[in-house]
This record gives C-alpha cells, structure tokens and sequence, in this order.
C-alpha cells in the first residue's frame, strides 16, 4: 500500500512538471536565445522543472531518442548480465546498425551501449525481444512507462525510433522522460560513456564503439545522452550536462543546428537559475506505539530547486507531529511543497526505514 501511495506522489509530482511549459511562452523572456529547433525543451533533472519550452506540447517524430526509454527500461530490468542471442529479425533490422548476425550471442548491457552509444536498431530490437518476448509488446511497456509518469504527448510503436505512423513525442515529455531515466546509476553511466568495446563473435577484434553524441566532447560538464535523425525527423538531439552538482536535460526536434542550439539552450539555464536549498533533508519523526520512539524521514524529490532572481518562491515542509506505528518503510509520511511564480510542485516525504508496532504485553510501554 505504501508503495503504491509513493508512487502516486511520483507520478504528481511529473505531471505538475509536465504541465508548466507553455508553447513558445519562454521565447518573449529577452534572455532566451533563438533556437532553430521545431520543438525544444529544458528540463531540471532534480525537481522536474521546465526551465524552456519551445512547441514543448507538440507530438514530433523522435527518430533515434527512441532509444533512451529502450536503454532506461533495459537497465532497470535487473537483467544486463543475460545472454542474448541474436534472432533473424533483428539482424535484418533497417537503418542504423552495428551490424548483429543471427545465432550470435551478448550480454543485454552490450547490446544496450551498441544501441545508445552507436543507435544501433539491430541491438535495439534484440533489447526488445529479449525483454518483452516482441518489439510490439516491448512498445506496450514503453507507454506503459510513460503513462506511470502522467505524460500525455508521448507513444511508442516500436524500441529503435524509425519512423511509423503515431510513434513520437513531445520536447517537454521526452525531456521529462530522459531526466527521470538519468536518475538511473546504471542508466546515467551507459550515455556518459565516450567508448565501448564489446566481442565480436567470429572476428579476430572486439567492436571499438565511439559514442555518437559530440556534447560529451564539445561542452564541458556534457554527460549525455543520445542522438537522433531520420528524414521525417531531422535532426534530433537529447543531451544532458552538469555544473556545480546541478543537471539539466535539454531535447531539441528537427533542429538542423542540434549541437549549437543545446550549447546555448546549457548557458541559459545555468546563467539564468539559481539552485536554491528546498529540502529539509533528514529529520526524525516521532513515533507513537512502536519498538522505535522516532523514525528517520527524508523527501523523495530534489535537495535544491532552480529560480530566476526574478521570481518569488516558497518551500514548505509538512510533516505530522507524531506517526502512529506500524511504519513502513518508504512509507509517505508528509510532504514538500515548493511554489515558484504560478508553479507549484509536490514531493512525498516518506520513512526512511519501518518501525514495527509495540507488542501490547511490553510493559515498558507505560514507563515511556
């Protein structure tokens, strides 16, 4: 039950978040620069925070940015040491390729670098089949994804990102998606990779993979995330950069000046925000009726929040002043609000560990 109720806090907290870009409506700030992109978006990966939004609500095809919902679901499927072996169908994939024979056999975390690092739709594909059994099932488990975060401009017809009829995604919902998979340890270290080797089943040499992504070179604190293009397309672009502890995600659509425009899309954002202290870390929560007389407490959302200098904000804690054993643990308790200009974001606070009931013939009970 506890964790059910989190997650319904979680999925709150993005949908609020998905909510606050409007269209276009960040390019009248004289501080924004002009970007070629169709659609673009700026999201903070902490809170969940649109920092900029261009068409941010217009479904555009995605091309290969596909491909990060495909490497999130796979690293967190607990299974990247499995074997794989390679099946006809995704050896014949089309496009993009690292050139996967059938019968040959990989770790899922190979196949999962070959996909982000090199987009390849073979590896893509044998991702998708070893993990839902069919690239249309595997789909299904993508929007699924998409639907736990309260996002509504999104859909996946297949795992690789060629183009097909219904299949594509918001900048603002794409970017909503890649900064919650970068909370991802396993996820965040494949698409920070410059290069891989993986076997090469038959051959005398291992594959040599150098990541496509020419951010991680080009901007300093760059540590993600993937490239993209088809001709329905063009170029796309999902990056992701750090500075001073504090990381960003910026997703441009058909811009034929992707790695100019996300450049710029990074300087305005860490220029132009302040990350100002929210969360109110760990407290301990007094407890009433069980084998612990407190129980620590700390937010499930971000430690600090982004603000312009122009804007009014608050943050408030609220938390019972007692919590009544059983507790479980990850178990909502209270919550963090922050309130920023017309926005307002939620975070649950949650148990950080359970606390058992008192058993009612403890007689040191009465002494307490």
């Amino acid at each position: 039950m506890a964790g059910r109720v989190l997650a319904g806090f979680l999925v709150l907290i993005l949908g609020l978040s998905a909510g606050v870009g409007t269209a276009g409506a960040d390019d009248r700030r004289s501080d924004v620069p002009s970007v070629s992109a169709r659609g673009a978006a700026v999201v903070d990966v902490g809170s969940g925070r649109v920092l900029y939004s261009k068409n941010g609500d217009q479904m555009m095809p995605i091309a290969s940015l596909t491909k990060i919902v495909t490497g999130w679901i796979a690293t967190e499927s607990g299974r990247m040491d499995d074997r794989v072996t390679i099946s006809d169908h995704a050896a014949r994939m089309e496009g993009s390729s690292v050139y996967l024979r059938a019968g040959e056999t990989y770790t899922l975390r190979d196949l999962v670098y070959a996909m982000m690092l090199r987009s390849g739709n073979d590896a893509a594909t044998a991702v998708a089949e070893h993990l839902a059994g069919s690239e249309a099932r595997f789909a299904d488990l993508m929007n699924a994804k998409a639907r736990q975060l309260g996002l509504r401009h999104v859909h996946f017809a297949n795992p690789h990102g060629l183009d097909a009829p219904g299949h594509g995604a918001s900048a603002v919902d794409l970017a909503l998606l890649t900064a919650k998979a970068l909370q991802n340890p396993e996820f965040a270290a494949v698409v920070r990779t410059k290069y891989h080797r993986m076997p090469w089943p038959g051959e005398p040499w291992d594959r040599a993979m150098r990541n496509k992504n020419k951010m991680l070179w080009r901007y300093p604190g760059a540590d993600g995330v993937k490239t993209g293009y088809t001709k329905t397309a063009g170029r796309c672009l999902a990056s992701s950069a750090t500075r001073n502890g504090h990381q960003v995600v910026a997703v441009v659509l058909n811009d034929p000046d992707d790695w100019a425009d996300t450049a710029r899309l990074f300087d305005r954002a860490f220029h132009s925000y302040e990350w100002v202290a929210v969360g109110c870390g760990v407290r301990l929560l007094p407890v009433k009726g069980g084998i612990k007389r407190v129980v620590p407490v700390r937010v499930r959302g971000p430690e600090h929040f982004p603000v312009r200098d122009d804007e009014s904000w608050s943050a408030d804690v609220q938390l019972p002043p007692v919590q009544r054993a059983p507790i479980a643990r990850d178990q909502r308790v209270g919550a963090l609000t922050v309130r920023v200009g017309g926005e307002v974001y939620r975070y649950p606070i949650a148990a950080a560990e359970a606390v058992d009931r008192r058993p009612w013939w403890d007689i040191g009970r009465f002494w307490r």
